[in-house]
């Protein structure tokens, strides 16, 4: 740890004493004071701790990143000594006064996170090789899509400053946490104490620690940027080249998932001239037996994407590396690279349903909650024929919308395009004809699907074992979309 035993629960008091929490700062703020923060606008917020108060001191150094006088700083962090908070690095001289050494960052209603700081915070100064990420957008990112589930065990890999484990420990009876950097380790040892957890630590690359083990949730926020393989800060380089590193995940995952478990991770994947890039991401999961969903939420060209994370660790002004970055880029045909979130379940089965698409659209938050209901969809389609799809009754999603594009003719308005659109969940939107139209606007709950297309088959005068046939593949889209739902469900 970054601090004792004893001076993690000195720090946990001094917190706690000074109201240093994410409600504790923005009652101390203000509405107004708190929002323009998280914009790093921090003028309001130094105006309103011109006071020197303890949580003012705290505010101006963690939040502000203010250098404070010594004595000021001392009674902020008492009990903990300033002897020791300076000889763990969670603060260093500056000047005349003491200022951030580490990113002490309030998070959630009652947690504190323990990262580096920012190089946005310190422009000019060069990231640690094994620089501790804090709270970022990725992160974010992974804690909503996580399916928040009970579970025994739960694994995360890659823990940096052990934010995902937290979470973990939310759900999970235990929690086991994985980095290659001892460094990042210390971080989530410090979080996990002042946040008065207890998980398992072990060091190591990706999956090697816990080898032979096996854990019914796995999260990982990898260092997965696409590149040439080259390694200068672990959070971010994994050393594997181009998209591997999604690759290899995947390939793990069926020796760490117990039977019924999840893996959930983050990844880049490269989009090559001349080939699909879903059809390049599904093959990573050939042979593995596990049932899967990617979602692509985004695609970056080349150049604006070496420009993203060299300004990450402060690279920009490194004209060689941007243009060797590039030529290994143009060298392998990449046009774009993808951004998104693998969903991995080990079902048990022999035909597993593997679906790679594009979700751009915002969704109804959290999305872990869209991605379980997703697989339970799966577990609904996977056991039941055309027949019995038909023997169910359905409901249209809560709230489903139908939009029309008209265009005004000779004899007044004529339909041209009919959409379907669902206003929460996953939001999807689709295309549809009158037949499907005809089949979804029927569904009430009251009636049987085949009593309902027997109607339908009768008004068309289509023989009724012909619509059914047709209608199958069907119902089986549409329920696997969320636009209609099984009451049985």
């Amino acid at each position: 740890m970054l601090l004792s035993p004893a001076g993690v629960d000195a720090l946990r008091t001094a917190l706690t004493r000074t109201g240093f929490t994410s409600h504790g700062i923005a009652e101390r703020l203000g509405a107004q004071a708190t929002a323009a923060v998280a914009r790093n606008d921090y003028r309001a917020a130094l105006r309103a701790t011109e006071d020197g108060d303890s949580l003012g001191t705290l505010i101006r150094v963690f939040i502000c990143d203010q250098a404070e006088p010594e004595a000021a700083v001392a009674a902020a962090l008492a009990p903990l000594s300033l002897d020791e908070a300076l000889a763990g690095g969670l603060v260093e001289r500056y000047g005349p006064g003491l200022r951030a050494g580490v990113d002490l960052e309030p998070y959630g209603d009652d947690w504190w996170v323990l990262a580096d700081v920012p190089s946005s915070a310190r422009p000019g100064r060069p990231l640690h090789a094994e620089h501790v990420l804090g709270i970022g957008g990725a992160t974010h990112t992974l804690i909503g899509a996580t399916m928040r589930r009970p579970v025994d065990t739960a694994l995360d890999l890659g823990t940096g400053s052990g934010v995902q484990a937290l979470h973990l420990a939310t759900h999970a009876r235990s929690v086991t946490a994985t980095d290659l950097s001892e460094r990042a380790l210390r971080f989530a040892a410090t979080t996990a104490a002042l946040n008065g957890q207890d998980w398992e630590l072990l060091r190591g690359d990706l999956v090697a620690p816990v080898a032979g083990r096996r854990f019914d949730l796995v999260v990982s926020n990898p260092p997965f940027v696409v590149g040439p393989g080259t390694t200068t800060h672990v959070y971010r380089d994994s050393g594997r080249v181009g998209d591997a590193i999604g690759a290899e995940l995947a390939a793990a995952a069926p020796g760490l998932l117990t039977e019924g478990g999840t893996m959930q991770y983050l990844a880049n994947w490269v989009h090559v001239a001349g080939e699909e890039w879903d059809e390049r991401v599904a093959g990573w999961f050939a042979g593995t037996g596990l049932d899967a969903w990617v979602i692509q939420r985004e695609v970056a060209d080349p150049m604006a994407y070496v420009d993203l994370w060299l300004t990450d660790v402060g690279e920009t002004a490194d004209a060689q590396r941007m243009a060797a970055w590039l030529d290994w880029f143009d060298a392998h045909k990449v046009e774009g690279i993808g951004f998104g979130i693998v969903s991995l379940r080990r079902g048990g089965h022999t035909d597993p349903v593997v679906r790679v698409e594009d979700l751009r659209q915002r969704v109804q938050p959290p999305l872990g909650d869209q991605v379980a209901a997703w697989f339970d969809r799966q577990d609904f389609l996977r056991v039941r024929d055309t027949e019995a799809l038909l023997a169910e009754r359905y409901r249209a999603a809560e709230g489903l919308q139908l939009r029309q594009e008209a265009t005004m003719g000779d004899e007044g308005w004529g339909v041209d395009r009919q959409v379907l659109a669902m206003p929460n969940g996953l939001r999807w939107t689709e295309e549809i004809d009158p037949l499907v139209l005809a089949l979804v606007g029927g569904a009430d709950g009251r009636l049987p699907l085949r009593d309902q297309l027997a109607l339908l088959a009768a008004a068309h005068d289509v023989e009724p074992d012909e619509m059914a046939e047709a209608a199958g593949p069907i119902v089986a889209h549409l329920v696997e979309r969320g636009f209609i739902e099984p009451v049985s469900a």
